[in-house]
């Protein structure tokens, strides 16, 4: 049920470093993975987009307070807390490897395709 607001937080962290950082991006000399971190900024909110409105299609979501469902329940904020260390940050992990692996190939194949 708040299993996205991990990848939603790291999302917007990686927004506030991108603009914060514009120039050393763009910068020819710049590491490659600061060079596609627009990449990893568009998947994670790309799937933190995805994840709220599976929950809100689920009914996990509500339009109205305490818009969490679990919210309601007693110890509703142990049940949430649980569920974004032990589903959300290991998910958000991921993805963010899966990004490393794919900047890596990518500088790989570029690097062979150049010679």
């Amino acid at each position: 049920m708040s299993c996205f607001i991990a990848p939603l937080v790291q999302a917007i962290a990686t927004s506030a470093f991108r603009k914060a950082n514009a120039k050393r991006i763009a910068s020819p000399d710049a590491s490659p993975f600061l060079h596609h971190v627009t990449d990893l900024e568009k998947m994670l909110w790309g799937g933190s987009v995805m994840l709220i409105v599976d929950h809100i299609i689920n009914g996990e979501l509500t339009w109205r307070f305490p818009f969490f469902t679990a919210l309601g329940e007693t110890g509703g904020w142990s049940i949430m807390l649980r569920e974004i260390l032990l589903v959300g940050v290991p998910m958000a992990l991921a993805l963010t490897l899966v990004w490393a692996a794919y900047v890596l190939v990518k500088e790989k194949r570029t690097a062979t395709a150049g010679r």
